[in-house]
């Protein structure tokens, strides 16, 4: 029944003057694809997916209204040979608010749709998908997925993020910043650091080595992977490159951001402090002239990453004195998912719950490494 469904829905599809294409681009006509949607993130380049995941393990689908391209997912693919059953896992996608037009949430639905035709119905995996969307102004974005039998993983944290509105004029901005966070500014502004920009491979290395300093300094074991993102640095071609700034105080560097910056938002991914720059407040200097770039590329937010008030709240003390009265503390709408068959959905699961297991004893041998890195 639900195969013939979805062929039903492809039909109407095709009707309407949308088509989809399966894994008929290539990695340059995806990344200059990218360039059209307000809603591009990093996580969605070929870069990042095949890093992360493999290129063997990397799926392509676009979505076409009348030629045009009006939505687009890369799809990570995990299965288990001999058993029929894997897990196919979108993140921060479906891309598909375009620059140039404006934004039909029947697009949303047709690409929604065909996602679970091709992944689901069609090759029988668990598919999930963390949408870039906020939650509570989504206009009807859950219930688009809802209508073509997605469900909520209510067990599955959603992304929380502070997000700075960057239509405002700077000297707004400055005033909106946290009172103690613009004094520290305003001393790193009189601590005549040096500041270095770009996205080569040599500043990427500072950054390792203000990292070292960091992670020594705070006594912990870092959880990401940070040689990963400088191969996709290395891998991702020029005008998708994460920006990286770099001050420095009498030729040291003492202080380093790295933000990706595609569609309407930048996204701050990593930063590091040397002890030097701890005293200097270069971190804040930095975010500063982070914003500033980011007006001047014509993003609209700056989303400032994750925050835990709770488990992290230094972190989220220093990114709420950025954001300050003009930032909006933001939570996604979560992971969704749909599946075709029982055993199919069951093995998945059974699949993704060994490898969370493995996920949690990572976890503790990290606490157990920091620990040990506190008492020495």
């Amino acid at each position: 029944m639900l195969i013939i469904l979805g062929i039903n829905m492809v039909q109407k599809m095709f009707d309407s003057g949308y088509h989809v294409e399966v894994d008929e681009v290539d990695r340059n006509e995806w990344s200059e694809l990218l360039t059209h949607f307000q809603d591009a993130t990093i996580h969605q380049t070929w870069s990042s997916g095949e890093v992360h995941s493999g290129e063997k393990n990397l799926s392509h689908l676009i979505l076409k209204k009348d030629g045009d391209v009006a939505a687009m997912a890369q799809v990570t693919i995990r299965k288990v040979p001999l058993l029929n059953a894997g897990i196919a896992t979108i993140y921060r996608g479906p891309t598909w608010r375009r620059s140039d037009k404006q934004c039909n949430t029947e697009t949303l639905s047709r690409m929604v749709n065909a996602l679970r035709n091709e992944y689901a119905l069609n090759r029988g995996l668990l598919l999930r998908i963390w949408p870039n969307e906020i939650r509570g102004s989504e206009n009807g974005i859950v219930p688009i997925f809802e209508n073509h039998g997605f469900k909520i993983n209510t067990s599955v944290p959603p992304y929380r993020t502070l997000l700075l509105d960057l239509s405002l004029p700077m000297e707004e901005l400055r005033r909106n910043l946290g009172r103690t966070w613009r004094h520290h500014l305003n001393h790193a502004e009189k601590s005549n650091l040096n500041l270095r920009e770009g996205s080569s491979n040599e500043l990427y290395m500072t950054f390792l080595i203000l990292l070292k300093e960091t992670v020594a300094r705070k006594g912990f074991i870092p959880r990401v992977d940070y040689h990963k993102y400088q191969w996709i640095q290395n891998d991702l071609p020029e005008f998708l490159k994460m920006k990286i700034m770099i001050c420095e105080s009498q030729g040291k560097p003492v202080s380093a951001v790295i933000c990706s910056a595609m569609g309407d938002t930048g996204i701050y991914l990593f930063g590091a402090t040397g002890d030097l720059g701890l005293k200097l407040n270069g971190s804040n200097l930095l975010h500063w002239c982070m914003i500033e770039w980011l007006k001047r590329k014509g993003c609209r937010w700056y989303d400032l990453g994750g925050i835990d008030p709770e488990g992290n709240p230094g972190t989220y003390e220093f990114k709420h004195g950025i954001a300050g009265n003009a930032g909006r503390d933001e939570t996604h709408i979560g992971q969704l998912y749909v599946y075709n068959t029982a055993r199919g959905y069951f093995l998945s699961i059974l699949i993704d719950k060994l490898r969370s297991l493995r996920g949690t004893m990572k976890e503790q041998v990290y606490q157990i490494q920091s620990e040990l890195l506190r008492k020495d």
